[in-house]
């Protein structure tokens, strides 16, 4: 099964950095990225660039139209009058059977802003505990994945264990 993830990062070159990294890990078959996308913001732009990458795993799993409505629905939304936003508000609807929820869209709004870039992931076959070890170090939040409630706590505890500030995970 392809887990689809989100994550930001404090500075617009984050996710390139991340991605160099996973394409490494990828080269050694410790994960596999089947498609992935990069939303970049820089200081002083008034909008983010969004970038679909081919370079991956052969054809891109979830296509060009997928992550253009995606962007569309999440960056250009404020700007477009409201007959289109009638329309995206349907595909938003849309975009629930895949388990990307109004809550999700508005964490992306809320998160991804100028001077900031995040990194969509479509992957699969992750040796966990290799990929951990390779991008510890680099600073990225997960706003969100498609994993059970459990899984995704567990990926969060393993990518949050040499931060201090981390809370620790409740007792079970």
């Amino acid at each position: 099964m392809a887990t689809l993830s989100v994550l930001k990062f404090d500075t617009a070159e984050g996710a390139r950095n991340l991605l160099s990294t996973l394409e490494s890990l990828q080269k050694q078959q410790l994960i596999e990225v089947q498609d992935a996308a990069i939303v970049t913001w820089p200081a002083g732009k008034k909008k983010p660039k969004t970038e679909q990458l081919h370079s991956m795993a052969g054809a891109g799993a979830l296509g060009g139209a997928f992550w253009g409505m995606l962007f569309g629905l999440l960056f250009f939304v404020p700007f477009l009058g409201l007959a289109i936003g009638a329309a995206m508000g349907a595909l938003a609807g849309h975009f629930s059977d895949y388990g990307i929820d109004d809550k999700f869209i508005k964490a992306t709004q809320d998160k991804v802003t100028e001077g900031t870039s995040a990194l969509f992931l479509l992957t699969s076959g992750a040796v966990i505990d290799k990929v951990v070890a390779a991008v510890r170090g680099q600073k990225f939040e997960i706003i969100q994945t498609n994993l059970s409630q459990e899984q995704e706590a567990k990926l969060r505890a393993a990518f949050a264990e040499d931060e201090p500030s981390a809370p620790a995970p409740a007792a079970s």
